[in-house]
């Protein structure tokens, strides 16, 4: 086990200037002489990472999520020693591990595409470790007994045969049991699942939380579907741009997002968000839209500053009639598009109003037309204040 510290970690991408995004706020743009022609050529540097820090503390499991190519990756790389070509460092517990190779770092490794070693059986793929680090063969077997009595029913029989005749799910067991043999002070998990149809990733999630739980051992899980990160992960990490926006329990991120990037990020439904609005007078004003800023947060608002409001579909509430009062925000607008969950018996339903889209939740037998006009009721206190200039949440 490990605790494992990120300090200040930054990577870099040459790549053509006429690529990079001008999104890409963190993109260095600079001037570049081709030697040969002695013309100047434009090119970039993109941050995979930019000044990033994390600290994971011993025994914990940390899932990180992000938008495709905010540098989940490019992370788990750099932890991992296969990466080494970054500023900044990387501790495990107190060892600063610049000069540990890979091999030396008792890592427990599971990759989106699984990296079995195609020419071994099962039970090679189990072995190389051991070939490697010159094990002796009763330990070697032992540690494969008791990592096959770990994986449960069936694994044994999967170590007799090669990975071309095993299907994703099997694959994924034996690329599990070749990390957990072992028996290592950091597992690493690369999307390991985004590979197996939905049932069997269901069941495989269960198999990896059980897995993590019983060893204790401190995880890193990069993973694109949030479902997966808040039933692996004891802590929740969000990227964006090679940077990190917030980590930390998900209730946590859901109820106080840092920012609008996280708000509207994390979760099922994304939070609605209410941009342009003014500090009016203890009030923000979209509008016809009133929303009373809470008496805690006045003092944090100067009159006439821009705000974004956020509130989560789930409080939303369809009356007919509804009021607005102090306890109570009601918004009327137009049903655009209606989204039946039946596993939850529930609906979940657009609304158009004015210069905003908005979504809410409501009972599958509450009957609804699109194009129908709604009362839509908010709980007052569900608002949350963000600045509309950064974005960031007030308070």
């Amino acid at each position: 086990m490990a605790r494992i510290r990120l300090i200040d970690i930054s990577k870099y991408f040459e790549v053509s200037a006429g690529k990079v995004k001008e999104s890409r706020a963190h993109a260095i743009v600079r001037e570049k002489r081709d030697a040969r022609s002695e013309r100047v050529v434009d090119s970039a540097k993109v941050a995979a990472l930019d000044h990033f820090n994390l600290e994971i503390p011993d025994g914990l499991t940390y899932a990180v999520v992000g938008p495709s190519g905010c540098g989940k990756t490019t992370l788990l790389r750099i932890v991992a020693g296969l990466d080494p070509d970054y500023f900044g460092q990387v501790y495990y517990d107190d060892t600063l591990m610049d000069r540990v190779r890979p091999q030396d770092r008792r890592i427990g490794m599971v990759f989106q595409n699984f990296a079995l070693y195609p020419q071994w059986k099962g039970e090679g793929n189990l072995r190389f470790f051991f070939r490697v680090h010159h094990v002796d063969e009763a330990e070697t077997r032992e540690r494969i007994r008791a990592t096959s009595e770990i994986m449960g029913i069936g694994f044994e029989e999967l170590l007799g045969r090669m990975p071309r005749t095993l299907s994703a799910g099997q694959k994924q067991r034996v690329a599990i049991g070749r990390a957990i043999v072992r028996e290592p002070r950091l597992f690493l998990f690369d999307e390991p699942l985004s590979n197996l149809d939905a049932e069997l990733r269901a069941r495989s999630r269960v198999e990896i939380r059980r897995l993590l739980t019983r060893f204790h051992v401190t995880a890193l899980y990069v993973t694109h579907d949030q479902r997966e990160a808040t039933i692996l992960g004891d802590r929740i990490v969000v990227m964006r741009d090679g940077r990190l926006e917030q980590v930390g329990a998900y209730a946590d991120l859901a109820e106080r997002p840092a920012n609008t990037f996280v708000a509207s990020f994390l979760g099922p439904r994304p939070m609605n968000l209410f941009a342009g609005g003014t500090a009016v007078s203890g009030i923000a004003r979209f509008g016809e839209l009133a929303i009373p800023l809470p008496k805690n947060l006045r003092s944090l608002v100067v009159e006439g500053q821009s705000l974004t409001v956020g509130v989560r579909p789930e409080v939303a509430r369809i009356r007919e009639g509804a009021q607005s009062s102090p306890d109570t925000i009601r918004i009327r607008g137009t049903v655009e598009l209606i989204e039946p969950d039946f596993a939850r018996r529930e609906q979940s339903i657009q609304v158009h109003t004015g210069n905003y889209t908005y979504f809410g939740v409501c009972p599958q037998d509450l009957p609804l037309r699109l194009k129908e006009e709604v009362d839509v009721a908010f709980p007052a206190d569900a608002f949350i204040f963000f600045d509309g200039a950064n974005g960031k949440r007030i308070g």
